[in-house]
Parts: structure tokens; sequence; C-alpha cells
């Protein structure tokens, strides 16, 4: 049932890489509450760990200062993100017995192999083909190795957000699906392929039960309301990883929509009937609370490529002179350093423009067109592989600051897009609890608020240049060894239709 209610107020967590951010957010999508509070992490090397101590600290400080004005007969519920394949091992009461092992720690490098070689066949089946290294369950195979207690099944496994749902509901909760995808779980038949399991020496006892994601976990407890303010009986809902809960945030949720989040890198993530089986393996999808799934794939491309390539300029200044010369047919693809994962795999992939800039403008506009085209040519594979991709496309990340670089991409990309006003990780999933009775589709109409509405500009001339240019682009990856010929001339039929 719809609650309409203006003192109805949802409350989204999102633990983050550097912080854990909480936003209160009323049935019309306005923040009435929101706080953050500082994570600190140990890197070295391919090791990167946090206390997972201080994440249940952070959170509890973010939702007290969430919370501080909102009176507590208010709050509807509350569902929490994490970062996805972050895991760590607990003991029977919820207590930590290792470190937080983060989403980007590459030390199971070798347990990636061997999960590779036991569950081939379901990964293939669930489109990915295979495990890696970062991901949760080469992790889980690798603390295996070194921690007795795992083996004998007295460790229980956690994902950096069930660390969170056990403390806000006073006991073990199930994991959410999305979460559990990179610990292996089948998300076509909905359970742990415990045979793969058995394989590779992973004790039943130590893996989560699992549920859909927008599933009520629990309420609220005594203790967990003393500590973050939350009203105690308020439902705690199964969450998404960070990068699902975005999407959610942008509004991304019905087939053919997607999202297309433009920071350091480039994310591209969408919603399809049915699941999409990547040969390149460089697709995978999570699946969305309704049934529905979301793939996605993330590139090496992004922002971060013109801090590198133009370090300390004035960025507002080329945009402006960028726009006055207009596009040309000229490109780039900016990489920061070696290897691509999106809309290829390429490992020993590197940058590089497609002609000499004459000056800095043309160096910058090289970049942003370049960007522009890698995106493009991302929905093109995505078209391969089956996808709907001509719904509502909308954009998010830190490059939206820039209406110059928005209104080139939607040129080149030759569709309207949109900018949401707020698409937050925590903002999804204060829509997420939100959706307890409802399609999240719905509550995201209601919820998500658009900043801006960006049509591709009528200028045949300009369109001409920058379907060259895309199209150079193209050929030239393709000439590398980098792209298939056959998606290559998918490019070229769908520029000329």
């Amino acid at each position: 049932m719809r609650d309409t209610r203006q003192d109805a107020v949802w409350v989204g967590i999102d633990v983050g890489t550097q912080s854990a951010r909480v936003l209160a957010v009323d049935a019309a999508g306005a923040v009435v509450g929101e706080a953050r509070a500082p994570l600190h992490g140990n890197r070295d090397g391919d090791r990167h760990e946090q206390d997972p101590r201080q994440w249940w600290a952070a959170v509890a400080t973010a939702c007290r200062a969430a919370l501080r004005t909102v009176p507590a007969h208010w709050v509807r519920g509350v569902a929490v993100d994490a970062t996805s394949g972050t895991i760590l091992l607990a003991d029977a009461h919820g207590t930590p017995l290792t470190p937080g092992i983060m989403y980007d720690d590459r030390r199971a490098t070798a347990q990636a192999a061997r999960a590779d070689e036991v569950g081939a066949r379901v990964w293939d089946e669930l489109g990915y083909r295979r495990m890696r290294a970062p991901w949760a369950l080469p992790k889980l195979l690798w603390l295996l190795e070194r921690d007795p207690r795992a083996r004998s099944g007295s460790a229980l496994l956690l994902h950096q957000s069930d660390l969170i749902t056990w403390r806000l509901t006073g006991r073990r909760t199930a994991t959410d699906a999305s979460h559990a995808l990179k610990t292996g779980y089948h998300l076509i038949e909905e359970r742990w392929p415990r045979e793969v399991m058995a394989d590779l020496g992973v004790p039943e006892r130590l893996l989560p039960d699992v549920v859909r994601p927008g599933t009520v976990l629990g309420e609220v407890c005594a203790s967990a309301s003393e500590h973050t303010g939350l009203p105690r009986g308020v439902p705690v809902i199964a969450g998404m990883t960070d990068g699902c809960a975005a999407q959610l945030g942008a509004g991304a949720l019905a087939p053919g929509a997607w999202n297309s989040v433009l920071g350091t890198t480039l994310v591209l993530k969408g919603v399809t009937p049915r699941l999409l089986r990547d040969p390149g393996g460089v697709v995978y999808s999570h699946r969305s609370p309704t049934g529905d799934w979301l793939p996605g794939g993330a590139s090496s491309t992004g922002a971060g490529a013109l801090s590198h390539a133009l370090p300390g300029r004035d960025l507002d200044d080329l945009s402006a002179r960028a726009a006055e010369r207009g596009a040309t047919a000229t490109g780039a693809y900016p990489l920061v350093g070696r290897g691509e994962r999106f809309p290829f795999s390429a490992p020993d992939a590197e940058g590089f423009l497609l002609d000499t800039p004459v000056d800095e403008v043309d160096h910058y506009a090289a970049l942003l067109q370049g960007v522009g085209y890698i995106e493009r040519l991302c929905f093109d594979y995505l078209d391969l592989l089956g996808a709907p991709t001509n719904g509502p496309l909308s954009l998010t990340g830190g490059a939206v600051r820039s209406r110059y670089w928005c209104q080139l991409r939607a040129d080149i990309l030759g569709r309207r897009v949109v900018v949401p006003a707020n698409a937050e990780p925590a903002l999804g999933m204060a829509l997420l609890a939100a959706s307890q009775h409802r399609d999240p589709a719905e509550a995201a109409a209601d919820m998500v608020r658009v900043r801006a509405a960006i049509d591709p500009r009528d200028d045949p001339g300009e369109t001409a240049r920058l379907r060259e240019g895309y199209l150079r682009l193209v050929d030239e990856v393709r000439d590398r060894g980098w792209l298939a010929p056959e998606v290559a001339k998918h490019a070229h039929e769908r520029c000329a239709s």
C-alpha cells in the first residue's frame, strides 16, 4: 500500500569505503535528515582491510546525526547497502574474527583460479563466466586456507552489510542476493550451489541464508535503537550492493532503463527482463527485487583521465572554449593505467589519441568525446547481447557537474538524458525501504527528482562529425585487436540505421 503521508520517512544507510552515509527521505523524495561519518582502511599492495567494528560505530554516529530532528514516529523502515565483495568472518555472537577484507583486495588470485576450475559450469550459467580475485568467494577461500575456525565451521561468513543488519536487529540475519552474488550464490535457482561449495571445501554452516532485496529481515532492536536513534521495532529491509543502490537512487528500475555513472571511471547499469549471457565476460547481472535482471559493466575510462592528462587546468574554462569550437571528428581512448574491462576485455590496452591535439582545448575536447564514444560503444555491445537499450537514460557521477559534457554525451548517443537531483546509494536504500508493499519503480516515480533533462542538439553537421569520430575509434580498437570484429560491425550497422 502506498504511503503518501508527509510524515512518513525511510532511512537509507550506505557503508562505503571512506564513510558511512545516512539519508532520511520522505515520500516525495525530499531529504529531511542526512549525515556521514568517516571510515579508515589499511592498504599495502594488493591488501586492503578495514576494522569491521568501525563500520557499526560510523553507522550509529551518522544515524544519530541524520535523525536528530526527525520525529521517531515518522520512521517507517531502514535498508543498508555496502561495498560489493567485502567480507569478514565472525563468531556466533557476531563478533568479528578477522579484519574486513575489502572489495578491491586482490590477494586471492590463486583462489579465484581454483574457483573458476571447480565452478566453471555454474559461473557460465550465471552469465559472468569467471570469478575475479577481488570477488568474495576467492577471498573466502583465502580465509579458509589461513583460519582453522573457518574450516571447522565455528566461524560465520558475513558480508559488510550483514554485520550492520545483525547489529540493527540484534541477531544474525539472512544476507541479500545482491551482496551474495560475488560469493557464488546461484541467482537463477536462488540457492547456494552446494555441490560447488562442497568441492571447494566451504562448510555449509559458514554460509548465510539468502533472500531477495526488499525482504523484511527483522526489526530494530532496543540496543540498536539506543545507539542509532532509529525507533525500536522499525522494519529492517534487505538491501543491495552500493552500485545497485545508486542505480535505484537514479530511478533506473524498469526494463530498458539505464544509469550511466561517470566519475573516475565509467559504469553502466540497466534493467532487462531476461539474464544476459556475455561470451566476452565483461557484463554480469545482479537481480532486482522484482526478479528482473540488472546487467552492468565497468570501463576503466572516465573523468580520472582528465586530471591525469591535464593536471591543474581550469576545466570550466576548457569546457567553455571547447563549446565555442564545436565537435570535431577527432577523439581518444582515455585510460590512466593499463587495461580495459568494458566494453571489451583487454588487459594490455593503453590510452591513445586519434590525432595530435593542436592545443590543450583540442586535447580536452578529444578526451571528452572519447569517453562519450566509449559510452556509445558500451550501449552498442549491450544491444548486440540482446539488452533493451532505448529506455530512459539517467546520468550520474561527478561528471554531471559539467553541463557541456552532459550535452556532448547526449549528442554522441543521439538520445535524451536526464540528470537526477540526487542519486546517492543511501537514497536508493531509502527508496527500497519505502517499497515494502509496492513495486520499487512506483516508489521511484514519487521519490526520484530530476534536476535536468537534456536532448541532443539538432545540428546535422555536428552529428555527422561525431558519428565519424565514433566510427574511427571503433575501427581503431578493432584494428588493435581489442574489439571483436562482430562488435565493430554491429556498431557500424547501428550508426547506419
